[in-house]
């Protein structure tokens, strides 16, 4: 019964389609008008959902559908306005900050150990993670065609610009000398492992306890990745095809010139060394970096780098 009901759904769903009145039934336009708005999504988890009703009984196998990006690289809100019927400016953006706190308790590397059952002393080390991301783009296409089946062309511009930052506090301050000198030591320095900052910066960090330059036991004190600024611009060129009245499935293929220059990496370390003992800080950095692209694309961004699948975009 289920199938029967489904089969019938999707032949009138079909038929529909198929027409070229370019009204429903209810007299609804089936294209966009002028003063329109429209956003995008990826159009692949519905039709797998679809596709996999005719296929699959296992409901594990058919999640439900979700909404999700049309370009996963750049994450960002897609919309147009039209004009008019053939002329829509395009908007892209994102705006993204985060931060993040992690706390671990460690013993107190000054206190006399306890005896039983005292509770030994503890102190806080921190973690603070920062990240932003701020993408914009503007551009105008152009439409053509006279059934359900829409081409486009237009172009582009994007700019975008990222940073990243981990900053660690330690409770136990290093000390070279004194009644109780305190150097880098697991049982006083929170192992916090690895993170996506330290993973970038590469140069075998697998967690804020390292090794300064003279191999003596050292701990990350702040550690940034390099500014990112890019722009870019785009030609793009694709079709739609409406389903049902203003919602339509479709896909882009683009041309595109982008540039990008990330700033200088760095981390800061704290040990004690030296002869005699003190404790010092060191700074490593890692140059800048740019990159330049000039490629093809499908549903991309500004990089001329960009992926993607069929569209399904909503226009209201």
């Amino acid at each position: 019964m289920k199938k029967i009901f489904i089969l019938a759904a999707f032949a009138v769903v079909i038929s529909q389609a198929s027409a070229q009145d370019l009204t429903s039934r209810k007299g609804e336009p089936i294209l966009p008008e002028a003063g329109d708005w429209a956003i995008g999504f990826d159009a692949t988890p519905f039709l797998k959902y679809f596709g996999n009703m005719f296929g699959s009984h296992d409901s594990s196998k058919n999640a439900a559908p979700f909404a999700s990006w049309t370009n996963s690289n750049y994450m960002v809100i897609n919309g147009k306005y039209f004009k008019d019927a053939k002329t829509a400016y395009r908007i892209s953006a994102r705006l993204g900050f985060g931060s993040a706190k992690q706390v671990g308790e460690i013993a107190d590397a000054t206190a006399t150990i306890p005896q039983y059952p005292n509770i030994p002393n503890m102190k806080e080390d921190v973690v603070k993670f920062k990240h932003h991301n701020i993408g914009l783009g503007l551009g105008i296409e152009k439409r053509r065609g006279k059934t359900r089946l829409q081409g486009y062309y237009g172009a582009e511009l994007w700019i975008w610009e990222s940073g990243e930052s981990v900053d660690y506090t330690y409770g136990n301050a290093l000390a070279a000398t004194g009644n109780t000198p305190v150097s880098v030591l697991p049982s006083n320095t929170t192992n916090f492992g690895k993170n996506e900052v330290l993973t970038s910066l590469g140069a075998g960090l697998t967690g804020n306890l390292v090794n300064d330059t003279y191999g003596n036991p050292a701990r990350i004190t702040q550690a940034t990745l390099g500014q990112t600024f890019g722009m870019g611009l785009r030609a793009f060129i694709g079709a739609e095809y409406f389903i049902f009245p203003k919602i339509s499935i479709g896909a882009e293929y683009g041309y595109g010139l982008g540039f990008s220059l990330t700033g200088n990496s760095s981390y800061s370390t704290e040990s004690v060394g030296g002869t005699p003992a003190q404790v010092g800080p060191q700074t490593i950095t890692i140059k800048r970096s740019n990159t330049i692209a000039l490629d093809n694309d499908i549903n991309g961004g500004g990089s001329g780098t960009g992926s993607g699948s069929i569209k399904l975009t909503l226009h209201f």
